[in-house]
């Protein structure tokens, strides 16, 4: 459609026939465009009226349009890049695809214990990126079907909040004003910057950057022992690398239980994979051909050397976009706060996933964005916070649920605690997968199930009966009598939850 750009107007929007005075005489109907004096060039500016607007397509943005749209809403959903957000297109799946390489070169560099004569001489790295963009892509394609299915209106652009009920999008064709009756702020996260110098030289990369590698690294520093740090270096020991983690804390994975990290620290480090605790970076160097990576641990300065430094240090919320303060919402420290229905200090406005801060986790996203889109449609959806499970795709598997001893104590509870080890489990020996344990924390007088920890093969597949177990205040009685199928790794719960009541049946 052509549009006036006479005397310096331009036509956006005019439900009613428009003419230029002084110009040739344009007899026309505008019905989605209005007209803007003292512009400089044509633009053009879509409106358009929906029940609710949603400014972020990933776990949190797209599961809560997906149920706007089953409760009858009308819905817009905003997305700068592709839909799926982080978890989709550079963490979750992406890095689990790869995972499995790993764990295919793992079980063949292991295949003389059962009995197979097979040897791997090298990974082919371009394959198996290549397989994972296909598993991304399939996935993506499925979830745009899903969205078109219930008519969402996915609209590809840079969206700013005018107000609570109006955002303005910038997409490559042209302008949309998009009315709504409530809006969801789902904006999610990206990787965390350090401040140290040399932190932004060509060979020092981000979680996105690692998934994109062209070739197996032969020496990787990997600066952070949480679970983004731990899954790469599981994934990169596995397929050929020498592997250093740097952690600043005493422990790797700070969040999980101490018990168990503890044991999947000797696991690694069994495996060939180095640790150096209390350590922090003061400076990254290039040296010839490598980057020196200067270490400060107990007082004394070292520097290792490596091909390519990964800094997994965290993610840093999207929330201090300048709209997103000017809009009025409170941030602090750095997530947008929200209350018990995930609305946000604005009315009309909420919020869900990454930026409200917490858990950084996908699973906890969907089930955020379910909860707010029915709050902001009028039901009453609140979550049990206690019941989200976590998982670390680790090799062997770290997954919880729930309080561990040390949060208990901290909140005053007395608990019970029982526990088993896999390498009394017949499946688990079997798999020739004899590493880790269950361990259950039971509330003392009533013998609730209050929290569970799991190291060990398929734990983050596992821990879905304890998830159950805590969201509905199941008693460890119920899982110990629960006749579980044998020989399977579930019975290490069943023996976990009969020890904590003293009554196991494999365990002396």
């Amino acid at each position: 459609m052509s549009l006036c750009t006479y005397s310096n107007i331009v036509i956006r929007s005019c439900s009613s026939t428009f003419s230029c005075q002084g110009a040739p005489y344009c007899q026309r109907k505008w019905p989605y465009y209005f007209i803007v004096f003292g512009g400089d060039a044509m633009e053009e500016t879509k409106v358009i009226k929906k029940d609710i607007a949603i400014l972020g397509a990933g776990p949190a943005g797209y599961v809560a349009a997906i149920r706007a749209a089953q409760l009858g809403a009308s819905v817009a959903l905003i997305e700068e890049k592709d839909v799926g957000g982080t978890c989709l297109n550079r963490g979750c799946i992406p890095t689990k695809s790869l995972l499995r390489t790993a764990e295919v070169t793992y079980l063949i560099n292991k295949s003389q214990e059962l009995g197979l004569d097979v040897s791997l001489s090298a990974v082919n790295w371009e394959v198996a990126s290549s397989r994972k963009e296909r598993v991304v892509k399939n996935l993506r394609m499925g979830l745009e079907y899903l969205l078109k299915y219930h008519h969402i209106e996915i609209i590809r652009g840079t969206g700013k909040i005018q107000n609570p009920h109006t955002i303005l999008i910038e997409t490559p064709q042209d302008q949309v004003k998009l009315n709504c009756n409530k809006l969801i702020i789902t904006t999610g996260s990206e990787p965390m910057e350090l401040n140290i110098p040399g932190i932004h030289l060509g060979n020092v990369i981000n979680s996105d950057d690692a998934l994109e590698l062209a070739e197996v690294p032969k020496n990787i520093v990997i600066i952070g022992g949480g679970a983004v740090g731990i899954e790469f270096a599981s994934i990169f020991n596995s397929v050929g690398s020498k592997v250093t983690v740097i952690e600043t804390a005493e422990h790797i994975l700070p969040y999980e239980d101490q018990e168990i990290t503890a044991e999947l620290l000797k696991i690694m480090k069994r495996q060939g994979i180095g640790f150096k605790l209390n350590t922090s970076v003061s400076e990254i160097k290039e040296n010839e051909n490598a980057l020196e990576v200067h270490i400060e641990q107990k007082g004394k300065s070292k520097s290792l050397n490596a091909d390519k430094v990964l800094v997994a240090v965290g993610r840093k919320l999207n929330t201090v976009s300048e709209d997103i303060l000017s809009l009025g919402v409170q941030v602090e420290k750095g997530a947008i706060v929200v209350n018990k229905k995930m609305e946000t200090t604005i009315k009309d406005v909420y919020a869900a996933g990454d930026v409200i801060g917490g858990k950084l986790l996908a699973h906890l996203a969907f089930a955020e964005g379910r909860a707010t889109v029915q709050n902001a449609l009028g039901f009453d959806s609140q979550l049990n916070y206690d019941a989200v499970p976590a998982c670390v795709y680790s090799n062997p598997e770290v997954a919880s649920v729930g309080i561990n001893e040390a949060e208990a104590k901290s909140r005053g509870i007395e608990v019970k605690v029982g526990s088993f080890q896999f390498r009394n489990n017949g499946k688990a020996l079997c798999m020739a997968e004899r590493e880790g344990f269950v361990k259950v924390i039971v509330a003392k007088g009533t013998g609730v199930v209050l929290g569970a920890q799991i190291l060990g093969p398929h734990a983050t597949e596992m821990i879905s009966e304890m998830t159950l177990a805590v969201m509905l205040g199941v008693k460890a009685e119920v899982i110990a009598g629960m006749i579980h199928p044998h020989p399977t790794l579930s019975e290490a719960i069943m023996e976990a939850c009969g020890d904590a009541i003293g009554r196991p049946i494999h365990k002396a």
